[in-house]
């Protein structure tokens, strides 16, 4: 077994999990990484995986790789960062035990990140939740669970990630009704629930204790959803109520979308930032800052507020009579 070889074992079957603790989203990313990684040296060097070793991950071939991931797979420049960041990752770790390589290690590390766009936050309207949240049919289980997950989702703003992984232990609907859940870093946070969501969730839960396991949103089986089955729902979902909501054919609706209509809907009752932060579970209010940027109506209310003595507040309407305007300039 070569040099890189032992590098990828020792990393994932021990600096992962002990020396790290990193979550198993973030292991099994980092692990698809290397593993596509070598697939594409493979192809671009004509060797086999096995014989692969730390003189073929050089700075041309791990480009050529990021390269090949945004141009040829369709993949974002976030994407190409994360994947670069999971190269690095085991590159770091490997480093001292292997000096013999360090001039190839340091020119991979010295790759800079592709600079992103952050994009406009997308999020939904009250009507578009409602048309969203009365899609699933309820007369079904399917449709009765998926109506409490959406629900839920647009209330307290929890990732995909944090909503699969929630048990029936995690819901607590007596006094002060809130839901347990644990997010990025393995920061745990508590989320209030509104009564409306309370009523929704008792009866689920009425229901969902004469199924097996202990996964608060199930399948068939009381196994957790996958973020696979639960994104699909959702587009399922989207499209019902696009009959009554046309106005979400022009958006692109995913779980997360439902988590920044809980954050501008907190922006929008006057909620601090700080606040929206953590019960976004955010570390820090950086990334909270961009609902500020989406929410058209402060940025109106800021130009209100600076406005010319003598002019209304508002935006801009022409007088209806186009003869009697003109006559009045």
């Amino acid at each position: 077994m070569n040099a890189l070889a032992t590098s990828l074992q020792t990393y994932f079957t021990t600096f992962a999990h002990t020396q790290r603790d990193l979550s198993a989203n973030t292991i099994a990313s980092y692990r698809d990484t290397w593993r596509m990684l070598l697939k594409y040296l493979t192809a671009a060097l004509g060797v086999p995986a096995d014989t692969l070793d730390f003189d073929a991950v050089t700075a041309d071939t791990v480009t050529g790789f990021l390269d090949h991931l945004e141009h040829e797979r369709g993949n974002s420049a976030k994407t190409r960062n994360t994947r670069l960041t999971a190269i690095r990752s085991v590159l770091s770790r490997a480093l001292p035990d292997h000096p013999e390589y360090a001039a190839t290690i340091t020119q991979v590390l010295a790759i800079p990140p592709r600079r992103t766009v952050r994009p406009v936050i997308e999020f939904l309207t009250p009507d578009e939740v409602n048309a969203l949240l009365a899609a699933p049919d309820r007369e079904t289980w399917t449709g009765r669970r998926d109506h409490a997950l959406l629900a839920m989702t647009a209330q307290t703003g929890l990732r995909i990630s944090e909503i699969l992984s929630l048990t029936d232990g995690d819901i607590h609907l007596g006094t002060g009704p809130h839901v347990i859940s644990t997010g990025k870093g393995r920061r745990q946070r508590v989320t209030p629930l509104t009564q409306a969501i309370v009523t929704t969730m008792e009866d689920y839960l009425a229901e969902r204790s004469t199924r097996p396991g202990t996964a608060l949103f199930c399948g068939p089986h009381g196994h957790a959803l996958s973020r696979d089955a639960l994104e699909h729902r959702i587009a399922h979902h989207v499209t019902a109520a696009t009959a009554t909501c046309p106005s979400l054919s022009d958006k692109h609706i995913t779980m997360h979308t439902l988590r920044h209509t809980a954050a501008m809907n907190l922006l929008a009752a006057g909620v601090d930032i700080s606040v929206i932060a953590l019960w976004l579970g955010h570390a820090d209010t950086h990334s909270t800052a961009a609902y500020l940027h989406a929410d058209m109506a402060i940025k109106q209310a800021a130009i209100d507020r600076t406005r010319p003595p003598g002019i209304s507040p508002g935006t801009y309407q022409p007088e209806p009579d186009i003869l009697a305007w003109l006559t009045s300039l």
